[in-house]
This record gives structure tokens, C-alpha cells and sequence, in this order.
């Protein structure tokens, strides 16, 4: 038995320009969107990181000039009161302040610009840790809401946006951190370059991709025009090709009927009245079987319909057995038709399945020549329809079977070689596919599987 062929798939058309305007404008839209946030991002963490890194230099150089802050970080207690007051007047008085805390290394507020937290240690503080370790930590833009941090009481009522600065006290001699020093300010004027920048970046990102979208789509557009023409020159050439397909395997299918044409022409020039008769007939119907051919061949140079139409199985198998009936009874060829019930439509054209049909039982014939059986069975499998052409003829071998189908193989003395190809690139068309089980002297039954509407 032959490897049945795998399925091919049923091409659909696929609209380029349509899905690229849909896919393209999310994917270029995001892609916009997540570059323009990274960017506002970074540039909103560097201008704040360096306010706090000017914030940390201002406070180092107050240490380091300042003795009585140099002995109360030290020691708890200053040397000169006024003198500490003095400095911590000026960091109270820094530009855009809100508040100061002042830390020592046990996490206790040493002094405050706002009294009431003197002395008081808060709880889990992940940022003080940090800055004790020694690291500036800059939080941008905090926003204060109700049940936040406890340092951040009374906060409300000076600013709803502010930045968080944690900066670490070093001492000028060791370096080693002796306390930090946490700032709440709320520099608008840095805010308000913020706001723009983010706005200017926004629509950068926006004409950003906007342009590369025009772009795109007017690259895609005309590719999917190139595609088009493309697919349709394909398609005409593939109609082309059928077209002389068609006409090779019906100029092949004429010379029986000639030649039956002929011999009864010779028998009526001999033959006695009742024998012309029949001859008469046998030339009338062969005559109808040839003009039927014909015409359908014609019929082939229309251009074929991209949508199949539903297809019904049974009118096909009856009109084929109907044609070959006279050539049928001539052989003495048995000829059982077993057609399920209730077979669904198939995809395809009637005039290309009728052809097909035609062919596969006209090979048929010629295998069995002379008193033999042929078998047309039809049954529903599923998605599929199931249409088989048996004989019990001489039958192929491995080999013969290996390259049977292909264009111009043909195991007949005067064929041409061109049926089984032009049946398998018309039930391929369609999605459907064709096995062939054969051997030697049992006979060749061709199944067709095409799929149901």
C-alpha cells in the first residue's frame, strides 16, 4: 500500500495592509510609550539624584567647617549651643526646606525643625539604614498619604509633592558615618522642569512613532500591492497550467471514442442493417461523449472562482457512470456503484471533480480492458468525503507505484502520463489529498478525500 500524502492545509488570503495597521499600531504605540516612561524615568531620577547629591555636599561642608556639629554628632552635646544653633539654622533655612530630622547612629532624632519629634525613634526605616550605612537615598516625588511613615506627621500641611533626601554625616578626620540627616523639600521650580520635560518627551515619543507608523505603513502598503499582483499572476499561471493540463488529458481521453468512431464507421460500410444500427449508435454516443469534453474544456478557460463552491458527491459518480455506460457494456465490465447516505458537499468545482472522476474511471477501464469488475464507493469520514475507484486489474508494483502520479509517468504503451498528475493537482487545490493502493494482480482502487463543506 502507498504512504498516504500528508493533508495540505487550506491557503487563506491574508490582508497585509490590514493586520499591520491593527498589530503595527499596538506594537508601535507600546514600544512609543514604554521608551517615552523609561526616558521620563531616567531623566526625573538623575535631576533629583543630583539634587540630592548637592543637598549631600552642602551638609558635609557644614560639618566639616562647624565644630560644634563636628561634637554634637560625636558626643551628643556641643561645645557652643549658639554656635550648633546657629548651624542647624542654616540647614533649616535651606532653599525649598519643608523639614530636617537629625540622626544619630542609634536611629534617634538628635534634632528636628520640627521640635516635637526631639528624641523620638521611629520604627522600620529601610532608607535610614541605608543612608547610616553610608549611601545617598533620593526618593523622587513622594506623594503623602494618609497612614504613611511617622516622621511624615504635619507634613500635609506644608506640600503634597515632595522629595525625600536621606544624606550621611561623615566624620571630616575618620570618614566613618557618625549620623544623617533626613530632608523633606519641595523644589517646584525642579518639579515644573519635570513636568515639561515629561510633557516634551510624551509628545517626542508620540510624532516618534507616529512617523515610524506612516512610514511603515506606506512600506507595507505597497509590499502588500507587490504581493497582490504578485498572487495574481501566480494564479493565472496556475490556471494556465491547468488549463493545458486539461486539454492534454482530454486530447488523450479522444482517441477512444475515435478509434470506436472509426471502427463503427468501417462496420456500416460492410454490415448488414440491424449491425449499422448499432454502429450508428456507438458513433452517435461516442460522438455526444466527445462534444461533452470539448465544451467542458472551453469551460476551463473562464478564470476559476479564488471561493470553492459546495459540491454534491452522488450527481457526479452517476453522470460518469452514466457516460462510460455504453463502453461499460461493450467490455462486458461489471460496474457496482456503493455511495453512502446523506454525504455532505464537497469543496471544489463540478466541472474539475467531474473531470477527475472521468479520468480515474477511464484508467480504470483501460487497466481492466475486458471482463472485469469496477467499483466506485463514496463515504462520509468526518470533515472529509471519502470517493474511491477500484478495478481488479493487473495492478502495479512498489516501483511503478513510487512514481505513479508523476507528470508523464505512465505504465500504459500509448499514454501520455498526464491523468494522475492533473487529478492530484486538482484534488490539492481544493485541500484535499489521493492515495493510491495497488498490486499485482489484484487490482488498483484510487481514494479521493475531499474535504466536506
Amino acid at each position: 500500500m502507498a504512504t498516504p500524502k500528508p493533508r495540505l492545509p487550506v491557503v487563506r488570503s491574508f490582508n497585509l495592509s490590514r493586520w499591520f495597521a491593527i498589530v503595527g499600531l499596538i506594537s508601535i504605540a507600546t514600544i512609543s510609550a514604554l521608551a517615552g516612561w523609561a526616558l521620563s524615568r531616567f531623566v526625573s531620577h538623575e535631576l533629583l539624584q543630583q539634587e540630592g547629591e548637592l543637598t549631600q555636599q552642602f551638609v558635609q561642608t557644614l560639618v566639616s567647617t562647624e565644630r560644634s556639629l563636628q561634637s554634637y554628632f560625636a558626643y551628643g552635646e556641643a561645645e557652643d549651643s549658639l554656635e550648633l544653633e546657629l548651624a542647624m539654622s542654616h540647614i533649616s533655612r535651606m532653599q525649598d526646606m519643608l523639614r530636617a530630622n537629625v540622626y544619630n547612629t542609634d536611629r534617634r532624632v538628635i534634632w528636628s525643625s520640627d521640635r516635637q519629634l526631639e528624641g523620638k525613634t521611629f520604627g522600620s526605616n529601610d532608607e535610614l539604614d541605608d543612608a547610616l550605612s553610608g549611601m545617598l537615598v533620593v526618593h523622587p516625588e513622594v506623594h503623602h498619604e494618609h497612614g504613611g511613615k511617622a516622621e511624615h506627621t504635619n507634613l500635609e500641611k506644608r506640600a503634597d509633592l515632595f522629595v525625600e533626601i536621606y544624606v550621611p554625616v561623615r566624620d571630616p578626620v575618620s570618614g566613618s558615618v557618625v549620623g544623617a540627616i533626613e530632608f523633606y523639600k519641595n523644589p517646584q521650580p525642579l518639579f515644573h522642569a519635570l513636568q515639561r520635560m515629561r510633557t516634551y518627551i510624551a509628545l517626542g515619543a508620540a510624532l516618534a512613532g507616529g512617523f515610524l507608523y506612516v512610514a511603515l505603513a506606506g512600506l507595507v502598503r505597497r509590499a502588500d500591492g507587490l504581493m497582490r499582483a504578485q498572487e495574481r499572476r501566480l494564479i493565472d499561471t496556475e490556471t494556465l497550467a491547468v488549463i493545458g493540463e486539461m486539454s492534454s488529458a482530454v486530447a488523450h481521453g479522444i482517441r477512444n471514442p475515435l478509434a470506436s468512431i472509426r471502427s463503427s464507421a468501417e462496420l456500416i460500410q460492410a454490415a448488414d442493417l440491424e449491425v449499422a444500427r448499432e454502429a450508428g449508435a456507438d458513433i452517435v454516443s461516442e460522438s455526444d461523449r466527445l462534444e461533452t469534453w470539448v465544451r467542458e474544456l472551453l469551460s476551463f478557460s473562464r478564470p476559476l472562482d479564488e471561493q470553492p463552491e459546495p459540491v454534491q458527491v452522488a450527481p457526479l459518480i452517476a453522470r460518469c457512470v452514466e457516460d462510460f455506460g455504453r463502453d461499460l457494456e461493450k467490455r462486458r465490465i461489471d460496474c457496482r456503484v456503493e455511495s453512502a447516505d446523506g454525504l455532505p458537499e464537497v469543496r471544489g468545482d463540478a466541472l474539475l471533480l467531474g473531470q477527475v472522476l472521468h479520468s480515474l474511471v477511464a484508467n480504470a477501464v483501460e487497466a481492466i480492458n475486458k471482463d472485469g469488475r469496477l467499483t466506485l464507493r463514496s463515504a462520509g469520514t468526518g470533515r472529509e468525503v471519502m470517493l474511491a475507484i477500484g478495478d481488479n486489474g493487473p495492478g502495479m508494483s512498489k516501483e511503478q507505484l513510487s512514481h505513479v502520479g508523476k507528470p508523464f509517468y505512465t505504465t500504459k504503451a500509448r499514454g501520455l502520463g498526464v491523468g494522475l498528475s492533473q487529478v492530484r493537482r486538482i484534488v490539492e487545490r481544493y485541500g484535499g489529498r489521493l492515495e493510491i493502493d495497488s498490486e499485482p494482480g489484484r487490482g488498483t482502487e484510487v481514494r479521493l478525500f475531499l474535504m466536506a463543506v
